[in-house]
């Protein structure tokens, strides 16, 4: 292979994992709230929070319940104030977790 045109496979490599980090190819931490659509939320206080997760391996093996019910379960939670979402995410997928997290009473 000549250098120019190594250089240019460097520098074309180079770039697509900076654009891949910048979309959190690499590494993404989010938590946001997720959508409520049936669930009946009457609780007045968040003093409880129960967590349910589900983790991804090499893009096919799921294990896990990360249901409302199971994180409800996990808090000893009867009543919903609101819940939110956690999504960790490595290597363009290789590990993953997705966490359901509810606050109630």
């Amino acid at each position: 292979m000549r250098s120019g045109t190594r250089s240019l496979s460097i520098i074309v490599l180079l770039g697509i994992l900076c654009v891949c980090a910048g979309c959190g190819g690499i590494y993404t931490n989010v938590r946001t709230p997720m959508p409520t659509l049936d669930m009946q939320l009457g609780a007045e206080s968040q003093e409880k929070t129960g967590t349910a997760s589900a983790e991804m391996f090499l893009w096919f093996f799921v294990v896990g319940d990360c249901s409302v019910a199971r994180a409800m379960k996990d808090g000893g939670i009867t009543e919903i104030h609101h819940v939110d979402a956690e999504m960790v995410n490595y290597l363009f997928g290789v590990y993953g977790k997705f966490t359901t997290i509810v606050y109630g009473e």
